[in-house]
């Protein structure tokens, strides 16, 4: 019998529903499926923002009048490149590495060579430099994409807004309109997300008062996890190995009758589709339809009405990941490249989390409830059996 005061208390395995800190940045409701910006709904902002403005939002706490966001414009642009000695180092990578290992290395070699990285102490200074990660993030992801496709790295082109300039980095050629559109949609939807696990990382090591080039690899790895990032590559693979809305109905009903799971359905907090799931959908189709994959759109559609049929009144929908992987094939961009992309988007939130949580830091020290043996006599190694 234990008599450890830790005996009574309640456990929640994961964290899960544990309030760590308050926030005024991001807010979801899973009951009711919303996603909240600052206060501004997730649909609203898809429909008339652009990813640069609500960057601007995340980290400023307001949107910016047209002076504030050519500013903001301009110093996102300025801070673009990424120094030829970090990608020839990436280019130099001796095995065939997983480009968010990759994009890992490649920002713990950007804070490593580039002078301009001085650990900030401010908050200010710490903010300037999530900024300028925020610039380098598709930079480093385009190149990445296009060393591992044997390809050099197509420099930042000024002239492009945020979206438009990440295509063009990964595909060497300009994007056609609705495609800069869906992109940069692509980026709103993923810049923030509660406290999931890759900005809960980004926190515990800011929380230190360590450099936010760390705090932000911190975030990359938890991302690179297959429970956080990387559905959309599953969901892409299943729908490209059917080949016909009734492979897709087979698909489906066999593994509803075998109680598995679908994958891109399903999220930790909503019980409802996703909001952003509901926003890619119809992107999906019309990028699918200009691209030539509208088969492909109608194989996911069935999987998502099947899916929906059989799981929904269990609160199991489509999440993001079931169509954005479809939207990015239909961009051009590798399968692989899909986690990094998330990347690409989600490190403004983790900069803006950063920023919040540092100006009231509390490090991180949760306990864990011991419940190995107690008592035990240390034997000799040669008395030992």
């Amino acid at each position: 019998m234990r008599n450890s005061p830790d005996e009574n208390l309640d456990i929640s395995e994961g964290l899960e529903d544990v309030i760590a800190s308050t926030t005024s940045i991001g807010y979801l409701d899973g009951q009711k499926g919303k996603l909240v910006y600052r206060g501004y709904d997730i649909f609203d902002l898809a429909e008339y923002s652009t990813f640069e403005e609500t960057v601007f939002l995340l980290l400023y706490g307001k949107l910016p009048d047209r002076t504030e966001l050519e500013v903001f414009n301009d110093k996102l642009v300025s801070y673009r490149p990424v120094m030829d000695e970090v990608l020839d180092r990436l280019a130099g990578t001796p095995c065939p590495c997983h480009p968010m290992s990759m994009l890992r290395s490649g920002i713990s070699l950007m804070e490593c060579i580039d002078e301009t990285c001085q650990v900030a102490q401010d908050i200010e200074g710490k903010r300037e430099m999530g900024i300028r990660l925020i610039a380098q993030m598709p930079t480093l992801t385009a190149s990445i994409a296009r060393i591992l496709n044997n390809e050099l790295p197509v420099p930042p082109d000024p002239g492009l807004g945020h979206a438009a300039n990440f295509l063009y980095m990964i595909n060497g050629e300009l994007a056609e309109p609705l495609a800069e559109k869906i992109m940069d949609v692509s980026l709103i939807l993923h810049a923030d997300h509660g406290m999931n696990a890759s900005t809960f990382a980004c926190l515990v090591v800011a929380a230190t008062l360590s450099d936010i080039h760390s705090a932000i690899t911190a975030g990359i790895s938890a991302l690179k996890g297959p429970l956080h990032g990387g559905a959309n590559e599953m969901v892409i693979n299943i729908l490209l190995d059917l080949h016909s809305q009734e492979d897709a109905k087979r698909y489906a009903d066999e593994v509803i009758a075998n109680k598995k799971k679908l994958v891109g359905f399903g999220h930790r907090v909503y019980s409802t589709i996703d909001p952003r799931a509901k926003i890619l959908r119809q992107y999906a189709e019309d990028i699918s339809i200009i691209t030539g994959n509208e088969c492909l759109f109608k194989i996911a559609r069935t999987i998502e009405k099947r899916g929906i049929k059989a799981y929904g009144k269990k609160g199991v929908c489509p999440n993001v990941d079931f169509y954005s992987g479809l939207v990015y094939y239909c961009l051009g961009i590798p399968t692989n490249m899909f986690t990094p992309i998330f990347a690409v988007s989600r490190t403004a939130g983790w900069v803006a989390r950063i920023v919040e949580y540092i100006e009231h830091n509390r490090i991180f020290r949760p306990r864990a409830l011991y419940v190995g043996p107690e008592g035990l006599s240390y034997v000799p190694i040669d008395e030992r059996e």
